[in-house]
C-alpha cells in the first residue's frame, strides 16, 4: 500500500522541494505551513510526519507533545527536520518520541534513505493489497479480519464485520432484509427482520461519522452510499 507522508514547515520553498522529492519516491504527500494548520488535517491517514521544529502559533515540539499523548496519533512515527542542531535539541526531541531526528541544512538522499528507514522499522507486517477492502477512513483486512476507522483500530461482532464488507463491496446497491440474511446468515438460521435491524443499528454507531453512508431505502432495504 502506498504511503503517505505529511510535511509540517513554515517554509513554502523548502515544502515544495520536499514535496516533490517525496513523491518521486513514490509516496502520496500533503503539506502544511504550521502545526496549526496541520490539526485541522485528518492527521490519522498519515503514515509518516515530517516535522519542523520553530514555526509560529506552535512549536514543532509541542506539536509531537500534543500527538504522543493521543492514543489515536502516538503510533505515527515523527522525524524532526531542523535548524535546530544541539544536542539539548535533538535529546528533547527523541524524549518526546520522534523516530529521528536530521538537522538542516541536509542532504536530500539522507532524508530519503532515512524516511524509508523509519517506514520499514514502524510499518506493519506487509499486508497483500488484494486483502484490503476500504471506503475512505475504512479499511478492512480481510485477510486479518482487522477494521481501522481513521487509523485506529474498531472491534467489530462477526455479524457486524460481515454487514461492513458486504456494503463496501456492494457500494450503491440496495439490498432487501432477505438478501442480507442469504450472505450473512447463510444455511438454516432463522433471522428475524428485527435481528438485522438492530445489528445494522450497532454498526453504524461503530462507524462514527460514516454511519451516515448506510442509508434505510423504505420498503426496499439498505444500501451503502458512497
Amino acid at each position: 500500500m502506498t504511503k503517505r507522508i505529511l510535511i509540517v514547515d513554515d517554509d513554502y520553498d523548502l515544502c515544495e522541494i520536499l514535496k516533490f522529492n517525496m513523491e518521486s519516491q513514490g509516496y502520496l504527500t500533503s503539506v502544511a505551513y504550521s502545526a496549526l494548520e496541520a490539526i485541522k488535517l485528518n492527521i490519522a491517514s498519515y503514515d509518516l510526519i515530517i516535522l519542523d521544529v520553530m514555526m509560529p502559533g506552535m512549536s514543532g515540539f509541542q506539536f509531537a507533545h500534543d500527538l504522543k499523548k493521543d492514543t489515536i496519533y502516538s503510533h505515527i512515527p515523527i522525524i524532526f527536520l531542523t535548524a535546530l542542531s544541539s544536542e539539548e535539541d535533538t535529546l528533547e526531541g527523541f524524549g518526546l518520541g520522534a523516530d529521528d531526528y536530521i538537522a538542516k541544512p541536509f542532504s536530500i538522499k539522507e532524508l530519503a534513505a532515512r524516511v524509508k528507514a523509519v517506514l520499514n522499522r514502524t510499518s506493519p507486517k506487509e499486508i497483500r493489497e488484494d486483502s484490503l477492502v476500504s471506503f475512505k477512513g475504512i479499511v478492512i483486512d480481510s485477510t486479518s479480519k482487522d477494521v481501522t476507522i481513521d487509523g485506529v483500530k474498531t472491534a467489530l461482532t462477526k455479524t457486524e464485520y460481515e454487514l461492513l464488507l458486504f456494503f463496501i463491496k456492494h457500494q450503491g446497491e440496495v439490498f432487501s432484509r432477505d438478501q442480507l440474511v442469504e450472505y450473512v446468515w447463510p444455511g438454516n438460521t432463522v433471522v428475524t427482520p428485527r435481528t438485522i435491524d438492530v445489528n445494522i443499528t450497532r454498526l453504524r454507531k461503530k462507524l462514527g461519522t460514516y454511519s451516515s453512508h448506510i442509508i434505510t431505502k423504505t420498503g426496499f432495504g439498505y444500501c451503502f452510499e458512497s
